[in-house]
Protein backbone atom coordinates (compact mmCIF):
# COMPACT_ATOMS: atom_id res chain seq x y z
CA UNK A 1 0.00 0.00 0.00
CA UNK A 2 1.60 3.45 -0.95
CA UNK A 3 2.17 6.05 1.26
CA UNK A 4 0.92 9.44 0.52
CA UNK A 5 3.84 11.80 0.10
CA UNK A 6 3.31 15.27 2.99
CA UNK A 7 4.66 18.76 1.73
CA UNK A 8 7.43 20.21 4.30
CA UNK A 9 7.37 23.79 4.89
CA UNK A 10 10.95 25.00 5.36
CA UNK A 11 12.39 28.14 6.73
CA UNK A 12 13.04 30.99 4.78
CA UNK A 13 16.40 32.79 5.78
CA UNK A 14 18.32 35.47 3.55
CA UNK A 15 16.21 35.11 0.28
CA UNK A 16 16.01 31.46 -0.07
CA UNK A 17 14.62 28.27 1.71
CA UNK A 18 16.61 26.28 3.35
CA UNK A 19 15.91 22.84 5.80
CA UNK A 20 18.17 24.19 8.57
CA UNK A 21 20.55 22.14 10.50
CA UNK A 22 17.53 20.53 13.16
CA UNK A 23 15.85 17.51 11.97
CA UNK A 24 12.40 17.95 14.26
CA UNK A 25 9.31 18.39 12.70
CA UNK A 26 6.11 19.21 13.46
CA UNK A 27 2.44 17.73 11.89
CA UNK A 28 -0.08 20.96 9.88
CA UNK A 29 -3.29 19.83 10.42
CA UNK A 30 -6.13 20.64 8.14
CA UNK A 31 -8.70 21.32 11.10
CA UNK A 32 -11.95 20.87 8.25
CA UNK A 33 -10.94 17.15 7.46
CA UNK A 34 -8.79 16.14 10.52
CA UNK A 35 -5.85 15.01 8.64
CA UNK A 36 -1.94 15.81 8.37
CA UNK A 37 -1.55 18.08 5.19
CA UNK A 38 1.87 19.18 5.77
CA UNK A 39 5.40 18.95 8.15
CA UNK A 40 6.71 22.13 9.27
CA UNK A 41 10.34 22.27 10.19
CA UNK A 42 11.34 23.31 13.58
CA UNK A 43 14.15 25.18 14.24
CA UNK A 44 16.89 24.74 16.82
CA UNK A 45 19.29 27.38 18.41
CA UNK A 46 21.60 27.07 15.23
CA UNK A 47 18.91 27.69 12.65
CA UNK A 48 17.97 30.95 14.47
CA UNK A 49 21.16 31.74 14.49
CA UNK A 50 21.46 31.64 11.25
CA UNK A 51 18.54 33.91 10.71
CA UNK A 52 19.96 36.67 12.92
CA UNK A 53 23.28 36.13 11.34
CA UNK A 54 21.85 36.89 7.83
CA UNK A 55 19.63 39.78 9.58
CA UNK A 56 22.50 41.11 11.03
CA UNK A 57 24.87 41.30 8.04
CA UNK A 58 21.75 42.82 5.74
CA UNK A 59 21.34 45.67 8.64
CA UNK A 60 23.53 48.30 7.61
CA UNK A 61 22.95 48.33 3.79
CA UNK A 62 18.74 48.43 5.01
CA UNK A 63 19.34 51.13 7.08
CA UNK A 64 21.45 53.45 4.97
CA UNK A 65 18.42 52.86 2.19
CA UNK A 66 16.94 56.38 1.90
CA UNK A 67 13.54 56.86 3.70
CA UNK A 68 12.26 57.31 0.27
CA UNK A 69 13.06 54.39 -1.59
CA UNK A 70 12.02 52.58 1.72
CA UNK A 71 8.79 53.92 1.36
CA UNK A 72 8.46 53.14 -2.25
CA UNK A 73 8.99 49.53 -1.45
CA UNK A 74 6.42 49.35 1.32
CA UNK A 75 4.19 50.35 -1.34
CA UNK A 76 5.42 47.61 -4.13
CA UNK A 77 4.95 45.01 -1.26
CA UNK A 78 1.30 46.17 -0.46
CA UNK A 79 0.15 46.02 -4.19
CA UNK A 80 2.02 42.35 -4.25
CA UNK A 81 0.16 41.71 -0.95
CA UNK A 82 -3.37 42.68 -2.77
CA UNK A 83 -2.89 41.28 -5.60
CA UNK A 84 -2.60 37.72 -4.00
CA UNK A 85 -5.23 38.41 -1.64
CA UNK A 86 -7.40 35.29 -2.11
CA UNK A 87 -4.48 33.37 -3.04
CA UNK A 88 -3.27 34.09 1.29
CA UNK A 89 -6.95 33.64 2.08
CA UNK A 90 -6.97 30.28 0.61
CA UNK A 91 -3.86 29.78 2.71
CA UNK A 92 -5.08 30.69 5.97
CA UNK A 93 -8.45 29.28 6.57
CA UNK A 94 -6.74 25.41 4.83
CA UNK A 95 -4.48 25.63 7.76
CA UNK A 96 -6.13 27.45 10.29
CA UNK A 97 -9.98 26.87 9.10
CA UNK A 98 -11.52 29.86 9.54
CA UNK A 99 -14.08 30.75 6.49
CA UNK A 100 -13.12 32.53 3.47
CA UNK A 101 -14.59 35.97 4.25
CA UNK A 102 -12.61 35.89 7.75
CA UNK A 103 -9.17 35.42 6.04
CA UNK A 104 -9.77 38.32 3.78
CA UNK A 105 -10.82 40.53 6.39
CA UNK A 106 -7.98 39.49 8.09
CA UNK A 107 -5.45 40.27 5.10
CA UNK A 108 -7.69 43.57 4.50
CA UNK A 109 -6.64 45.10 8.45
CA UNK A 110 -3.01 43.32 7.85
CA UNK A 111 -2.92 45.43 4.45
CA UNK A 112 -3.63 48.54 6.31
CA UNK A 113 -0.86 48.50 8.60
CA UNK A 114 1.51 47.84 5.12
CA UNK A 115 -0.97 51.50 3.96
CA UNK A 116 0.24 53.12 6.86
CA UNK A 117 3.71 51.90 6.79
CA UNK A 118 4.08 53.21 3.22
CA UNK A 119 3.57 56.85 4.94
CA UNK A 120 6.90 56.26 6.78
CA UNK A 121 8.57 59.33 5.67
CA UNK A 122 6.12 61.10 7.21
CA UNK A 123 6.38 58.99 10.47
CA UNK A 124 9.79 59.49 10.70
CA UNK A 125 9.93 63.21 10.58
CA UNK A 126 11.89 64.99 13.65
CA UNK A 127 11.49 68.08 15.18
CA UNK A 128 13.85 71.15 14.70
CA UNK A 129 13.91 74.09 16.98
CA UNK A 130 15.72 77.22 16.00
CA UNK A 131 17.88 79.42 18.23
CA UNK A 132 16.79 77.63 21.46
CA UNK A 133 19.85 79.52 23.06
CA UNK A 134 22.19 82.40 21.75
CA UNK A 135 23.78 80.52 18.63
CA UNK A 136 22.32 77.17 19.60
CA UNK A 137 19.52 75.19 17.33
CA UNK A 138 18.34 71.81 18.56
CA UNK A 139 16.74 68.78 16.47
CA UNK A 140 15.22 65.61 17.10
CA UNK A 141 15.21 62.28 14.72
CA UNK A 142 14.79 58.72 14.87
CA UNK A 143 17.33 55.40 13.59
CA UNK A 144 16.33 51.72 13.83
CA UNK A 145 17.50 49.45 16.33
CA UNK A 146 19.09 46.60 13.92
CA UNK A 147 17.78 42.45 14.29
CA UNK A 148 13.97 42.77 15.73
CA UNK A 149 12.16 39.50 16.11
CA UNK A 150 8.44 38.51 15.90
CA UNK A 151 7.05 36.18 17.70
CA UNK A 152 3.47 35.11 16.37
CA UNK A 153 0.13 33.24 17.14
CA UNK A 154 -2.23 31.10 14.93
CA UNK A 155 -4.90 32.80 14.94
CA UNK A 156 -3.88 35.08 12.94
CA UNK A 157 -1.42 34.13 10.36
CA UNK A 158 -1.22 37.26 8.32
CA UNK A 159 -2.35 40.03 10.27
CA UNK A 160 -0.46 39.53 13.66
CA UNK A 161 2.90 39.34 11.84
CA UNK A 162 1.76 42.25 9.50
CA UNK A 163 1.15 44.03 12.84
CA UNK A 164 5.07 43.90 13.67
CA UNK A 165 7.29 43.44 10.30
CA UNK A 166 5.84 45.86 7.68
CA UNK A 167 6.67 49.50 10.52
CA UNK A 168 10.09 47.22 11.68
CA UNK A 169 11.25 47.05 8.21
CA UNK A 170 9.89 50.76 6.93
CA UNK A 171 11.94 51.96 9.69
CA UNK A 172 15.31 50.63 8.68
CA UNK A 173 15.15 47.50 10.73
CA UNK A 174 15.98 43.66 9.79
CA UNK A 175 13.84 41.47 10.90
CA UNK A 176 13.52 37.65 11.63
CA UNK A 177 9.66 36.64 12.15
CA UNK A 178 8.92 32.84 14.02
CA UNK A 179 5.20 32.20 13.02
CA UNK A 180 2.90 29.56 14.79
CA UNK A 181 3.74 26.39 13.84
CA UNK A 182 0.34 25.43 13.53
CA UNK A 183 -0.56 27.75 10.79
CA UNK A 184 2.97 28.56 9.34
CA UNK A 185 2.79 28.67 4.90
CA UNK A 186 1.28 32.24 4.97
CA UNK A 187 4.40 33.62 6.22
CA UNK A 188 6.72 31.78 3.51
CA UNK A 189 4.36 33.48 1.05
CA UNK A 190 4.78 36.69 2.37
CA UNK A 191 8.49 36.37 2.06
CA UNK A 192 7.95 35.50 -1.61
CA UNK A 193 6.30 38.95 -1.80
CA UNK A 194 8.91 40.71 -0.12
CA UNK A 195 11.08 39.53 -2.39
CA UNK A 196 9.42 39.85 -5.37
CA UNK A 197 8.98 43.82 -4.21
CA UNK A 198 12.46 43.46 -4.25
CA UNK A 199 13.42 43.78 -0.58
CA UNK A 200 17.09 42.94 0.11
CA UNK A 201 18.06 39.02 1.20
CA UNK A 202 18.22 39.18 4.74
CA UNK A 203 15.90 41.77 5.76
CA UNK A 204 12.85 39.17 5.98
CA UNK A 205 13.35 36.03 7.46
CA UNK A 206 10.81 33.25 8.49
CA UNK A 207 11.89 30.35 11.17
CA UNK A 208 9.78 27.79 12.12
CA UNK A 209 9.44 26.79 15.46
CA UNK A 210 8.54 25.73 18.78
CA UNK A 211 9.57 27.28 22.44
CA UNK A 212 13.25 25.84 21.23
CA UNK A 213 12.70 28.19 18.33
CA UNK A 214 11.33 30.60 21.16
CA UNK A 215 14.24 30.56 23.73
CA UNK A 216 16.72 30.92 21.17
CA UNK A 217 14.79 34.53 19.71
CA UNK A 218 14.45 35.67 23.31
CA UNK A 219 18.43 34.72 24.17
CA UNK A 220 19.98 35.91 21.02
CA UNK A 221 22.29 38.59 21.78
CA UNK A 222 22.19 40.16 18.35
CA UNK A 223 18.34 41.10 18.38
CA UNK A 224 17.72 44.03 19.65
CA UNK A 225 13.71 43.82 19.97
CA UNK A 226 11.21 40.99 20.30
CA UNK A 227 7.27 41.42 20.02
CA UNK A 228 4.99 38.78 20.75
CA UNK A 229 0.98 38.31 20.32
CA UNK A 230 -0.31 34.95 22.27
CA UNK A 231 -1.54 34.16 25.60
CA UNK A 232 -0.83 35.58 28.74
CA UNK A 233 1.55 33.14 30.57
CA UNK A 234 3.57 33.23 27.06
CA UNK A 235 3.69 36.96 26.96
CA UNK A 236 4.80 37.39 30.82
CA UNK A 237 7.62 34.52 29.87
CA UNK A 238 8.64 36.30 26.29
CA UNK A 239 8.53 39.87 28.64
CA UNK A 240 10.65 38.62 31.54
CA UNK A 241 13.44 36.38 29.26
CA UNK A 242 14.08 39.01 26.34
CA UNK A 243 13.82 42.12 29.18
CA UNK A 244 16.36 39.84 31.26
CA UNK A 245 18.73 39.44 27.78
CA UNK A 246 18.31 43.78 27.45
CA UNK A 247 15.74 43.67 24.18
CA UNK A 248 12.99 46.05 23.96
CA UNK A 249 10.05 43.87 24.21
CA UNK A 250 6.14 44.37 23.39
CA UNK A 251 4.18 41.77 24.73
CA UNK A 252 0.31 41.21 24.26
CA UNK A 253 -1.55 38.39 26.05
CA UNK A 254 -4.60 37.05 26.32
CA UNK A 255 -8.12 38.94 27.19
CA UNK A 256 -11.53 37.79 28.56
CA UNK A 257 -13.70 40.76 26.30
CA UNK A 258 -17.28 41.56 27.92
CA UNK A 259 -19.83 43.90 26.11
CA UNK A 260 -22.83 45.47 28.42
CA UNK A 261 -25.95 45.74 27.25
CA UNK A 262 -28.07 48.25 28.37
CA UNK A 263 -31.89 48.30 28.45
CA UNK A 264 -31.99 51.17 25.94
CA UNK A 265 -29.90 49.05 23.71
CA UNK A 266 -31.90 48.36 19.88
CA UNK A 267 -31.86 44.22 21.54
CA UNK A 268 -31.65 42.92 17.63
CA UNK A 269 -28.80 44.98 16.76
CA UNK A 270 -26.98 43.97 19.67
CA UNK A 271 -27.49 40.37 20.10
CA UNK A 272 -26.49 40.07 16.14
CA UNK A 273 -23.31 41.92 16.76
CA UNK A 274 -22.80 39.25 19.73
CA UNK A 275 -23.41 36.57 17.82
CA UNK A 276 -20.60 37.78 15.53
CA UNK A 277 -18.23 38.94 18.09
CA UNK A 278 -18.44 35.87 19.67
CA UNK A 279 -18.25 33.15 17.46
CA UNK A 280 -16.79 34.73 14.02
CA UNK A 281 -13.32 32.84 13.48
CA UNK A 282 -14.89 30.41 16.08
CA UNK A 283 -13.79 32.16 19.37
CA UNK A 284 -10.43 31.70 18.50
CA UNK A 285 -9.73 36.18 18.20
CA UNK A 286 -7.93 37.74 21.38
CA UNK A 287 -10.31 40.42 20.57
CA UNK A 288 -13.20 38.22 20.73
CA UNK A 289 -16.42 38.60 22.79
CA UNK A 290 -16.66 36.10 25.34
CA UNK A 291 -19.18 37.78 28.39
CA UNK A 292 -22.40 39.37 27.69
CA UNK A 293 -23.03 41.62 30.55
CA UNK A 294 -27.05 41.32 31.13
CA UNK A 295 -27.64 44.68 32.64
CA UNK A 296 -31.31 44.95 34.57
CA UNK A 297 -34.15 43.38 32.68
CA UNK A 298 -32.97 42.95 29.06
CA UNK A 299 -31.22 39.76 29.95
CA UNK A 300 -34.47 36.97 29.24
CA UNK A 301 -34.98 39.10 25.80
CA UNK A 302 -31.35 39.42 24.77
CA UNK A 303 -30.60 35.62 25.38
CA UNK A 304 -33.42 34.69 22.95
CA UNK A 305 -32.39 36.61 20.56
CA UNK A 306 -29.49 35.03 21.00
CA UNK A 307 -29.91 31.78 21.16
CA UNK A 308 -31.59 31.98 17.80
CA UNK A 309 -29.14 33.48 16.09
CA UNK A 310 -26.75 31.45 17.13
CA UNK A 311 -28.72 28.16 16.26
CA UNK A 312 -28.64 29.60 12.88
CA UNK A 313 -25.02 30.09 12.14
CA UNK A 314 -23.44 27.50 9.48
CA UNK A 315 -20.97 25.66 10.43
CA UNK A 316 -18.89 23.66 8.25
CA UNK A 317 -15.39 23.49 6.48
CA UNK A 318 -13.58 27.34 5.86
CA UNK A 319 -13.37 26.80 1.89
CA UNK A 320 -16.78 26.17 1.47
CA UNK A 321 -18.44 29.31 0.66
CA UNK A 322 -21.78 28.64 2.67
CA UNK A 323 -19.70 28.30 5.77
CA UNK A 324 -20.51 31.38 8.37
CA UNK A 325 -17.96 29.46 11.09
CA UNK A 326 -15.07 27.08 10.20
CA UNK A 327 -13.84 24.62 12.36
CA UNK A 328 -11.01 25.26 15.45
CA UNK A 329 -7.62 25.05 14.86
CA UNK A 330 -6.56 21.41 16.90
CA UNK A 331 -7.77 18.51 18.01
CA UNK A 332 -6.64 19.78 21.47
CA UNK A 333 -8.27 22.96 21.31
CA UNK A 334 -11.36 20.95 20.75
CA UNK A 335 -11.41 18.55 23.60
CA UNK A 336 -10.34 21.85 25.50
CA UNK A 337 -13.61 23.50 24.90
CA UNK A 338 -15.57 20.39 25.04
CA UNK A 339 -14.23 20.12 28.66
CA UNK A 340 -14.98 23.84 29.55
CA UNK A 341 -18.81 23.01 27.87
CA UNK A 342 -18.97 19.83 30.43
CA UNK A 343 -17.48 21.86 33.46
CA UNK A 344 -20.21 24.78 32.92
CA UNK A 345 -23.21 22.21 32.99
CA UNK A 346 -21.39 21.00 36.41
CA UNK A 347 -21.02 24.27 38.17
CA UNK A 348 -25.07 25.29 37.56
CA UNK A 349 -24.58 27.52 34.25
CA UNK A 350 -27.75 27.22 32.23
CA UNK A 351 -26.41 25.69 28.60
CA UNK A 352 -28.84 27.57 26.33
CA UNK A 353 -27.10 26.16 23.04
CA UNK A 354 -24.56 23.32 22.65
CA UNK A 355 -21.64 23.55 20.43
CA UNK A 356 -21.20 19.65 21.09
CA UNK A 357 -24.46 18.58 19.54
CA UNK A 358 -22.97 20.24 16.05
CA UNK A 359 -23.15 17.47 12.95
CA UNK A 360 -20.14 17.98 10.59
CA UNK A 361 -19.14 14.90 7.92
CA UNK A 362 -15.55 13.47 8.73
CA UNK A 363 -13.32 13.99 11.23
CA UNK A 364 -12.92 17.88 11.31
CA UNK A 365 -12.27 20.01 14.35
CA UNK A 366 -15.59 21.17 15.00
CA UNK A 367 -17.39 22.77 17.81
CA UNK A 368 -20.82 24.64 17.30
CA UNK A 369 -21.96 27.66 18.80
CA UNK A 370 -22.03 27.45 22.59
CA UNK A 371 -24.26 29.80 24.61
CA UNK A 372 -24.78 29.58 28.52
CA UNK A 373 -26.45 32.08 30.49
CA UNK A 374 -26.75 33.11 34.31
CA UNK A 375 -22.75 32.38 34.65
CA UNK A 376 -21.24 33.94 37.69
CA UNK A 377 -17.59 34.88 38.04
CA UNK A 378 -16.85 32.01 40.28
CA UNK A 379 -16.98 29.93 37.56
CA UNK A 380 -13.99 28.43 34.94
CA UNK A 381 -16.41 29.75 32.28
CA UNK A 382 -15.89 33.20 33.47
CA UNK A 383 -12.79 33.09 34.81
CA UNK A 384 -10.77 31.47 32.19
CA UNK A 385 -9.81 32.44 28.32
CA UNK A 386 -11.64 29.43 26.72
CA UNK A 387 -10.48 30.79 23.08
CA UNK A 388 -13.64 29.14 21.80
CA UNK A 389 -16.87 29.63 20.33
CA UNK A 390 -18.35 29.45 23.83
CA UNK A 391 -20.01 33.04 24.64
CA UNK A 392 -21.37 33.63 28.67
CA UNK A 393 -23.74 36.14 29.72
CA UNK A 394 -23.75 37.40 33.03
CA UNK A 395 -26.78 39.25 34.84
CA UNK A 396 -26.16 42.47 36.56
CA UNK A 397 -28.02 45.11 37.91
CA UNK A 398 -26.95 48.22 36.58
CA UNK A 399 -24.35 49.97 34.51
CA UNK A 400 -22.15 50.14 37.33
CA UNK A 401 -22.34 47.03 38.52
CA UNK A 402 -21.24 45.98 34.81
CA UNK A 403 -17.96 48.53 35.42
CA UNK A 404 -17.07 47.21 38.46
CA UNK A 405 -17.05 43.53 36.93
CA UNK A 406 -15.35 44.45 33.74
CA UNK A 407 -12.93 46.40 35.99
CA UNK A 408 -12.18 43.24 38.80
CA UNK A 409 -11.40 41.02 35.67
CA UNK A 410 -7.63 40.55 35.24
CA UNK A 411 -7.76 41.32 31.48
CA UNK A 412 -8.43 44.63 29.79
CA UNK A 413 -7.80 44.13 26.21
CA UNK A 414 -11.28 45.27 25.06
CA UNK A 415 -14.71 45.96 25.92
CA UNK A 416 -18.08 47.07 24.24
CA UNK A 417 -21.07 48.78 25.50
CA UNK A 418 -24.68 48.94 23.32
CA UNK A 419 -26.85 51.66 24.55
CA UNK A 420 -28.58 54.04 23.01
CA UNK A 421 -27.62 56.99 25.81
CA UNK A 422 -24.54 59.27 25.48
CA UNK A 423 -24.21 59.68 28.88
CA UNK A 424 -24.11 55.98 30.03
CA UNK A 425 -21.96 55.60 26.66
CA UNK A 426 -19.53 58.29 28.25
CA UNK A 427 -19.58 56.74 32.25
CA UNK A 428 -18.21 53.87 30.69
CA UNK A 429 -15.88 54.81 28.60
CA UNK A 430 -14.15 57.07 30.92
CA UNK A 431 -14.55 54.25 33.99
CA UNK A 432 -13.59 50.85 32.27
CA UNK A 433 -9.66 50.12 32.45
CA UNK A 434 -9.26 48.32 29.45
CA UNK A 435 -6.84 49.39 26.64
CA UNK A 436 -9.45 49.46 23.66
CA UNK A 437 -13.56 49.87 24.29
CA UNK A 438 -16.35 50.26 21.49
CA UNK A 439 -19.64 52.29 21.46
CA UNK A 440 -22.08 49.89 19.84
CA UNK A 441 -19.14 48.35 18.27
CA UNK A 442 -18.21 44.58 19.36
CA UNK A 443 -14.62 43.98 18.27
CA UNK A 444 -13.52 48.17 18.79
CA UNK A 445 -9.96 47.02 16.55
CA UNK A 446 -8.38 50.47 16.10
CA UNK A 447 -7.39 51.45 12.69
CA UNK A 448 -3.50 50.59 11.57
CA UNK A 449 -2.91 54.84 12.29
CA UNK A 450 -3.44 54.00 16.10
CA UNK A 451 -2.18 51.78 18.23
CA UNK A 452 -3.34 48.26 19.59
CA UNK A 453 -2.87 47.49 22.88
CA UNK A 454 -4.55 46.40 26.03
CA UNK A 455 -3.88 46.90 29.81
CA UNK A 456 -3.60 45.11 33.31
CA UNK A 457 -2.74 41.08 31.76
CA UNK A 458 -3.31 42.05 28.13
CA UNK A 459 0.11 43.48 27.72
CA UNK A 460 3.41 43.34 29.05
CA UNK A 461 5.89 46.32 27.98
CA UNK A 462 5.71 49.83 27.51
CA UNK A 463 4.59 49.78 24.07
CA UNK A 464 1.08 48.97 22.05
CA UNK A 465 1.50 47.11 18.23
CA UNK A 466 1.40 49.35 15.47
CA UNK A 467 0.41 52.60 14.82
CA UNK A 468 3.01 55.69 15.97
CA UNK A 469 3.83 53.56 18.89
CA UNK A 470 4.68 50.66 16.76
CA UNK A 471 7.22 53.49 15.19
CA UNK A 472 8.30 54.62 18.65
CA UNK A 473 9.00 50.85 19.93
CA UNK A 474 11.20 49.81 16.22
CA UNK A 475 13.21 53.08 16.85
CA UNK A 476 15.67 54.97 19.05
CA UNK A 477 15.13 58.65 19.52
CA UNK A 478 18.33 60.92 19.18
CA UNK A 479 18.68 64.73 20.22
CA UNK A 480 21.17 66.92 18.37
CA UNK A 481 22.12 70.55 19.68
CA UNK A 482 24.36 72.19 17.90
CA UNK A 483 26.18 75.65 17.69
CA UNK A 484 28.56 76.76 14.54
CA UNK A 485 31.03 79.37 16.19
CA UNK A 486 32.97 81.23 13.88
CA UNK A 487 35.41 83.03 15.64
CA UNK A 488 36.86 82.37 19.07
CA UNK A 489 38.06 85.56 21.23
CA UNK A 490 39.37 86.09 24.64
CA UNK A 491 36.37 86.49 26.47
CA UNK A 492 33.88 85.22 23.57
CA UNK A 493 32.25 82.04 24.01
CA UNK A 494 33.21 81.29 27.69
CA UNK A 495 32.22 77.81 28.63
CA UNK A 496 31.00 77.28 32.24
CA UNK A 497 30.95 74.68 34.90
CA UNK A 498 27.62 74.73 35.92
CA UNK A 499 24.67 73.53 34.41
CA UNK A 500 24.30 74.29 30.59
CA UNK A 501 20.95 76.61 30.60
CA UNK A 502 19.30 78.86 27.69
CA UNK A 503 20.61 82.21 27.56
Amino acid sequence: MSTAIVRTVHHRIDGRETAGQSNRTAPVWNPATGERQANVLLAGPADIDAAVKAAHEAFPGWADTSVMRRSRLMFAFRNLVEKHLDDLARIVSAEHGKVLDDARGELIRGLEVIDFACGIPHLLKGEYSDQVSTDIDLFSFRQPLGVCAGIAPFNFPAMVPMWMHPIAIATGNTFVLKPSERAPSTSNFVAELYAEAGLPDGVFNVVHGDKVAVDAILDHPDIAAVSFVGSTPIARYVHARATASGKRVQALGGAKNHAVVLPDADLDYAAEHLIAGGYGSAGQRCMAISVAVAVGDVAEPLVELMRVKAQAIKIGPGLEAASEMGPVVSREALERIRGYISSGIDAGADLVVDGREVDVQGDGFFVGPTLFDRVTPEMDLYRDEIFGPVLVVVRVDSLEDAIDLINDNNWANGTAIFTASGQAARLFQRSVQVGMIGVNVPVPVPMAFYSFGGWKQSLFGAHHIHGPEGVAFYTHAKAVTTRWPEETKAGNHRSHLHFPTAV
